[in-house]
């Protein structure tokens, strides 16, 4: 198959080059790499695909890595996955995917990631490790696989190191997930500092990871960075962690946290870990502030139904007919664990014609009422009349797995 010639159209030359690439044979790798020193970026790049389909690595071999590093994107693309394709190795190959590493397409640093790892080698492994903070998930999560491919290599160990101490906020961040338990204990100083980070999310990275160490010295690192926290995601978790620990000193900062939207479950659940006097008067008040989210009193009620004090029934059963959907779910739950856990014999039957009438009404999800139903026989009459005679059939079929778990064959 002739090619087209130089001074024919460009539109022309590519298709030529493209058709070499799908049709063509061995000795037409020549052709191919002339057309890749064409003024037309658009041939170029069919150039690139052509000697890619062509299948001839001893011809593509210093064509394409040139190629790799044109100015033209979609050249640099083509030429990239022409590389990977034909599977080329060597110095200039390996050289031009690290370069593309820093590539502003993200579609290139893609290609890179790849041949790289097709590879097996890290080429330069500041910016392999760099790129763990990428914006794009596709990018990002290639870099995580070449290196976890390479975690043995002592270059990309002791990057991947400098990095979860001083790095950059998302690699950083991104490092401190990846590296096993093991490793905290060598990075424990520059833990102690990363509290203070100016990143929320290094901040949040170094908390998860100091949260996995159980002493009094990183207790107090972490009380008092929730002192001056400000970021909710990371004050969340900070709630969490040492609301699970029952840390006393929470109580003030939960209660500061309650009224935030995103935080403020937390902060109830860490009173609800707590269960001191003062904790749970703090969750009385957040039952029915009005003021506070409706995630933030959903959570409450379920920490008062999880400390199962004597009047939690009589706390929870009045916010089943709250205006808010989140509350209504927390005081179902609240009364499921109660259920579950054992009610005083005369809070059954006030448990079972709250929960039964809640269901009965369709308010909410049906199956969650149903579920916090089971093990409460007092409730079993009116279960049987809604398997039968409920309009809705969720609420139907809600009643009958609740009449199941209860009455099995």
């Amino acid at each position: 198959m002739a090619s087209a010639g130089p001074h024919a159209d460009p539109a022309r030359r590519a298709a030529a080059a493209k058709g070499l690439g799908r049709i063509g044979r061995p000795e037409h790798a020549g052709t191919l790499a002339e057309a890749a020193d064409d003024p037309v970026p658009e041939v170029r790049a069919a150039a690139a695909r052509g000697l890619g389909l062509l299948g001839v690595p001893e011809a593509a071999g210093t064509v394409l890595p040139a190629l790799m590093r044109d100015t033209d994107p979609w050249v640099r693309r083509r030429a990239s996955l022409a590389a990977i394709r034909l599977e080329l190795t060597g110095r200039a190959v390996t050289t031009a995917f690290v370069d593309l590493l820093h590539d502003p397409d993200h579609h290139l640093r893609i290609n890179a990631l790849d041949g790289l790892y097709a590879l097996g080698v890290p080429g330069d492994v500041a910016p392999l490790v760099r790129l763990l903070g990428d914006p794009e998930g596709a990018v990002w999560g290639r870099a995580r696989r070449v290196l976890y491919l390479l975690r043995d290599d002592p270059a990309v160990r002791a990057e991947v190191l400098r990095t979860a101490r001083e790095g950059e906020a998302a690699a950083r961040a991104q490092v401190l997930e990846m590296l096993p338990r093991t490793c905290t204990e060598r990075l424990l100083d520059s833990l102690l500092t990363g509290v203070r980070d100016p990143s929320p999310v290094v901040r949040y990275a170094v908390v998860r990871r100091l949260l996995n160490l159980e002493r009094p010295s990183v207790d107090d690192t972490l009380v008092d960075a929730l002192r001056t926290e400000r970021d909710p995601e990371v004050a969340g978790l900070l709630l969490s962690g040492l609301g699970w620990r029952g840390e006393r000193r929470l109580t003030d900062l939960a209660v500061r946290w309650l009224g935030d939207p995103r935080a403020g479950r937390r902060a109830a659940a860490a009173l609800g870990h707590l269960d001191t006097w003062t904790s749970r008067e703090h969750l009385r008040a957040a039952l029915t502030d009005g003021a506070l989210p409706a995630s933030t009193r959903g959570a409450a009620a379920v920490a008062v139904g999880g400390a199962g004090r004597w009047d939690a029934v009589w706390l929870l059963i009045p916010l089943l007919g709250d205006p808010e959907a989140e509350v209504r779910a927390g005081a179902v739950d609240g009364l499921g664990t109660l259920v579950h856990d054992g009610l005083r014999f005369w809070e059954r039957h006030a448990v079972a014609d709250a929960l039964t009438a809640h269901l009965a009404s369709g308010r909410g999800v049906p199956s969650r009422t149903g579920d916090a139903l089971h093990g409460l026989d007092e409730a079993l009459p009116a279960l049987r009349r809604l398997a039968d005679e409920a309009p809705s059939e969720e609420v139907r079929a809600a009643a009958r797995k609740a009449l199941d778990a209860a009455e099995p064959d």
